[in-house]
């Protein structure tokens, strides 16, 4: 292969070179995102396996879209598209079932030290089973900021919810864990 071979077009209108930083590209986008997408995915789906296919799904979706389109808005994208994914999943089963113990402890395990969890661990269990007595919109939109670090106008792309609903919803989600948590620890 000479030179001119790698600005040629190939089969698919794209060079090898633009082949090559695509891939680069999605190979990033799947280190950066792939971990935030299965926890949240699996929040959904209840289900480790059944996440990871909604993720793998998405990034193969991502690999169709023309990425001019979706770069300047892509965590929205993609957890719009795991979101739907996991919706979906979910109507087909028909059924929710209990977020497995070994995705809490696989999720956990990503944290801070053994010693430092172990002094944590009531806490976060307690917060955690409080989360996870939220309502379900207010449980999305918590996972979304402080799971994955989203801004609320990301959100509201990711759920289709305003930006204003998307702050209502958070800030009454944190009224509500401020007040169980309280009643637990007091």
């Amino acid at each position: 292969m000479n030179a001119d071979d790698k600005n040629n077009p190939g089969p698919d209108g794209m060079s090898d070179a633009a082949r090559l930083e695509e891939e680069k590209w999605m190979r990033s986008v799947v280190e950066r995102f792939s971990g935030a997408l299965t926890r949240y995915s699996a929040s959904i789906t209840r289900d480790v396996e059944s996440a990871r296919d909604v993720v793998q799904d998405a990034f193969f979706r991502l690999s169709r879209e023309d990425r001019e389109r979706v770069e300047d808005h892509l965590a929205p994208w993609l957890f719009r598209v795991c979101r739907n994914r996991a919706l979906d999943h979910c109507r087909k089963e028909g059924r929710m079932r209990p977020l497995e113990n070994a995705f809490l402890d696989e999720a956990r395990a990503a944290g801070p030290s053994p010693a430092a969890e172990a002094e944590r661990s009531d806490t976060a269990e307690q917060v955690f089973a409080v989360v996870e007595a939220l309502p379900p919109n207010q449980r999305e939109v918590v996972r979304l900021k402080f799971q994955n670090d989203l801004s609320y106008k990301e959100i509201a792309e990711a759920t289709g919810l305003s930006v204003s609903n998307v702050g209502f919803l958070i800030h009454t989600a944190l009224k509500n864990i401020r007040a169980e948590y309280g009643r637990l620890a007091g």
